[in-house]
């Protein structure tokens, strides 16, 4: 009888009610509990069963989990901060990549670069403006359009050869070729641009022209106004502008067409751009352009050594050098050269046109470098 009337009693009550017992009994409050310790045992072993799913820790070993993600968060956020100022400091040192970015510079920039085919005649017009940005010792032809010309001799390109009057097609290649050396000893020579003896150049042109290489040799001695070896020879004073690297951006055409009985004219027209210093981060450009025509005689009709070339005709332009200087070089002017000498007074040019001949002489400006 005493078991069922505890069974019976123990059926009466929930096993959240014993639990509840169980805790003010613990705690030293109310009364014993009335219920078998077996049942009691067993209810509780449930509960907690409840609340502890099985592989789910609780207490110090979860916290220690808890705090391990919370110290990978900031380990997280410590290198997002380095990114974040490293980020801050390229800005600082070339805001121009973020501006660029915004703006959409940089596909302009990229697409500045890529190379032009090369000239085959005369272009009609002078070349679209680029964004106007300041030459660097890094980048000498940033905002010029020369930045897509070719560079040094692979911008004079020889036409295919063709024979042209008396002169057959093997000799007419020869002749074109003397003529692209001649450009390239005085134009791009380092010796020549030094300011020494053009000697290279100066070989390939035929002695028995009269006022030929004598008269030039005059000039390289003694350089005048009038008589300066500047038309024809591309010459820096060292002592004064260094060349920026060793890169002279190129541009221009020749064509063969028959002169006078007897002669064939190779007829020349580039444009060399120069970048210059003079010391330290200053960086200027000197645009030189020359229209130059050379010929080659039959010794059989005319006085001449048949395999040198002759001057017949030659023009000259540069830009962004000081006008009052008479001594056989080019003088950049640079910005932080004071004003000095003649002040130009013809008229604005583009240095980059070459749709138009040489025009007029004096002291003018020009309109980009």
């Amino acid at each position: 009888m005493g078991g069922k009337d505890e069974d019976a009693r123990g059926a009466g009550i929930s096993d959240e009610e014993l639990a509840a017992f169980l805790e003010r009994a613990s705690s030293g409050a109310g009364e014993a509990p009335r219920e078998p310790s077996a049942r009691a045992r067993m209810v509780t072993e449930r509960l907690r069963d409840q609340q502890d799913p099985p592989g789910w820790r609780t207490g110090p070993a979860a916290q220690g989990m808890r705090g391990g993600r919370g110290r990978a968060g900031r380990r997280i956020k410590a290198t997002l901060a380095v990114v974040f100022i490293a980020g801050l400091a390229l800005v600082a040192l070339r805001p121009e990549l973020v501006i660029d970015r915004v703006t959409g510079k940089t596909a302009d920039r990229e697409a500045a670069k890529a190379p032009l085919a090369a000239e085959t005649a005369r272009p009609t017009e002078p070349p679209p403006p680029v964004a106007p940005d300041l030459p660097t010792l890094k980048e000498p032809f940033r905002g010029s359009p020369a930045l897509q010309w070719a560079d040094g001799a692979a911008g004079i390109e020889v036409p295919e050869a063709t024979a042209v009057g008396w002169m057959p097609k093997e000799k007419v290649a020869e002749a074109l070729q003397q003529v692209k050396q001649f450009l390239v000893a005085a134009n791009l020579d380092p010796a020549t641009l030094r300011g020494e003896r053009p000697a290279a150049a100066l070989a390939l042109l035929d002695p028995r022209q009269p006022d030929g290489p004598q008269r030039l040799e005059q000039y390289l001695a003694k350089p005048t106004a009038q008589d300066s070896p500047l038309t024809l020879f591309t010459r820096f004073d060292p002592a004064e502008a260094k060349p920026v690297g060793d890169v002279v951006k190129v541009r221009g055409s020749m064509r063969v067409e028959e002169g006078e009985p007897g002669e064939v004219r190779v007829v020349t027209d580039y444009t060399f751009v120069h970048p210059m210093t003079k010391g330290g981060t200053s960086v200027q450009r000197t645009i030189v352009r020359r229209q130059i025509t050379l010929s080659l005689l039959d010794p059989a009709r005319w006085t001449a050594t048949g395999d040198r070339l002759q001057l017949s005709e030659h023009h000259a332009e540069w830009s962004n050098v000081r006008c009052e200087m008479a001594d056989g070089y080019l003088h950049p002017h640079f910005p932080q050269d004071a004003p000095t000498g003649q002040t130009p007074t013809g008229p604005a040019t583009d240095p980059y046109d070459r749709s138009k001949d040489i025009e007029g002489e004096g002291c003018g400006t020009f309109t980009r470098s």
